[in-house]
This record gives structure tokens, C-alpha cells and sequence, in this order.
């Protein structure tokens, strides 16, 4: 299977009310921002998007708004995380009929597991729907290490098509070039290691501080992918000091304060997540708020 997934991705922020209910509108305005100010795709309920904390009808509500506002533009990939591998392959189908473009799977939630019980995890999702999957490793967070050897017992699945790798140690993308060869797309996934992910050949780059600052983002993106590495290191100097909330275990609250700074939506978040205080509130939008001071010129 061929799909035309690159350049960058934001994992998008779903927006709540007050009361914790969803709020589609504020959602779909932050989509239609991004697109407007040219993202090349949309990852839905991803962990920004607070994948588990709704409900399999709330996240079909979200993917249903995600699909229509984009309208084709750019593709729209849908965050699996999921508990189980059974209820990775309903969300997975809830996602197919929807007529999302693609899925982003993350391996089963909470238990780690083990080479054997990731590839078959991987393998039965990808068996329960026709779209082209993006393989989310991260093990700092979800604990499992989806390694180039588990790629390679995957390689016959066709419609594993990408990886996502954000285990933020840069080796492991020349690794997997080198195992692997181009049977996979490769993306970047953690914010603060994109520039050197994007040196080594990366094609994409799912984006945490993309919601906040499209522009700088894309600005980061061009220059890197034209060469033009002095310019793209600048920017990347000047973003760094947000771009590490995308590697801290509060990167939703992080993210969410950031872009509620900058007038994309609120930093409403569900719980066992709690919104920042004090030291550590003041902590972000001091350091969003320096940045927004000394944002490098537009090109």
C-alpha cells in the first residue's frame, strides 16, 4: 500500500467546555486554522487530543467534524489508544466508516507487552481495516519499544505503511533506514528532536507545538527540507524552549496553556489531568511568552 503522508502533522488538541463536555466548534476552528496556515495533515486524538479520556461515541463525534472540515484537503489520521487489542480494531473500524484517511496505532494501553504480543497487536489492528496505519512508538510514555527487528516481522503486513518515532534517541532512525531500507515511512515524533529527525531522512514530523505556531512551524519545516540548515537552525534555537513541553509528562497541559496563549482554544483539560497553577503555570507562559517576544522573522 502507497500513501502520500509527509511533511508535518499536528496531533490536535480536543477541546472541552467548562464542564468537561466536548467542544466541536472551538475544535473545528483550531482545524481550520491549522489547514488555513498549511499543515500537510491532521492527527485526531492522538495523546494531545486526550485520546482516553472519551468515549468511543465522543471520539466518532470528533473524527465525524475532523473529516468534513478538512473536505479532502489533507489527510485526516486517527489516533488509536486503546486498552486492548479488541477494542483497538472497534475504534479502528469506527474509524474506516467514518471515512477517516489513515490511523495512528499506538500498542495496547498500560500492559507492556512483549515482542510476540506487540507484532501480533500490530498485526491484528491492521487486519481489521482496509486504511494505511502509522505505527506510534514512544516507550518513554507507553512503555513498549516497538523495535526494527518488530518491524521486520511486520514487513508482510501491507498496510503498515509508517512509523511514528518518538523514543527521542536519533540513532534509531538511522537504525531503521538500515534494517529496513524504505518499506516504511519514517516521521519524527517528538518535537524537540525534529530538526536532527529531519536531517537523517525523516518525510514528516507529527507536531505537538505546531497547534500553537503553524507559521514557525512551517518555516522550520521549508528550510530544513530545502537544506537551507542555518535558517532552519535559528528557528529551531528559538523554538526549542517550548518544543521540550512536547517530551514533558504534562505535555497536554503544556500544549494546551501554550496554544490558549496564543488564541487557539482553552486549556480545558479531563481528568485524572488537571489544568497548571501556581509555579508551574507561571513556568509555561513565561517561556511561551519570552518566545512570543522574540519570534524570528517571517520569510
Amino acid at each position: 500500500m502507497k500513501v502520500d503522508w509527509s511533511g508535518v502533522f499536528p496531533a490536535v488538541p480536543t477541546q472541552f467546555h467548562d464542564d468537561f463536555s466536548i467542544d466541536l466548534e472551538t475544535t473545528r476552528e483550531h482545524v481550520e486554522a491549522l489547514i488555513a496556515n498549511g499543515v500537510h495533515g491532521l492527527i485526531m486524538l492522538g495523546t494531545i487530543g486526550e485520546n482516553c479520556s472519551l468515549s468511543l461515541d465522543e471520539k466518532a463525534e470528533v473524527l465525524k467534524m475532523a473529516v468534513e472540515t478538512a473536505k479532502g484537503r489533507v489527510p485526516v489520521l486517527n489516533g488509536v489508544a486503546e486498552f486492548t487489542t479488541a477494542g483497538a480494531c472497534q475504534t479502528a473500524k469506527c474509524a474506516e466508516e467514518i471515512g477517516v484517511d489513515g490511523l495512528m496505532v499506538m500498542p495496547a494501553m498500560v500492559y507492556n507487552s512483549d515482542r510476540r504480543e506487540t507484532v501480533n497487536h500490530f498485526r491484528t489492528v491492521a487486519a481489521a481495516t482496509r486504511l494505511g496505519i502509522m505505527c506510534y512508538n514512544n516507550p518513554p510514555v507507553y512503555r513498549v519499544d516497538i523495535t526494527p527487528e518488530m518491524l521486520q516481522d511486520l514487513s508482510d503486513v501491507d498496510n503498515l505503511v509508517c512509523v511514528k518515532e518518538a523514543s527521542g534517541d536519533v540513532r534509531r532512525i538511522t537504525d531503521l533506514f538500515n534494517a529496513l531500507g524504505d518499506r516504511y515511512l519514517v516521521f519524527s515524533g517528538l518535537d524537540d528532536v525534529a530538526l536532527e529527525s529531519i536531517m537523517l531522512g525523516c518525510t514528516g514530523w507529527v507536531s505537538g507545538l505546531v497547534d500553537a505556531f503553524p507559521n514557525e512551524n512551517r518555516m522550520l519545516w521549508d528550510a530544513a527540507v530545502a537544506g537551507n540548515y542555518q535558517r532552519a537552525l535559528e528557528i529551531y534555537r528559538w523554538y526549542m524552549p517550548m518544543l521540550h513541553f512536547d517530551s514533558h509528562p504534562k505535555l497536554v497541559q503544556y500544549i494546551k496553556l501554550t496554544c490558549a496563549e496564543v488564541g487557539y482554544g482553552r486549556e480545558t483539560v479531563r481528568a485524572p489531568r488537571m489544568t497548571l497553577v501556581d509555579a508551574e503555570r507561571d513556568y509555561v507562559l513565561n517561556v511561551v511568552r519570552n518566545c512570543i517576544a522574540n519570534r524570528p522573522e517571517a520569510d
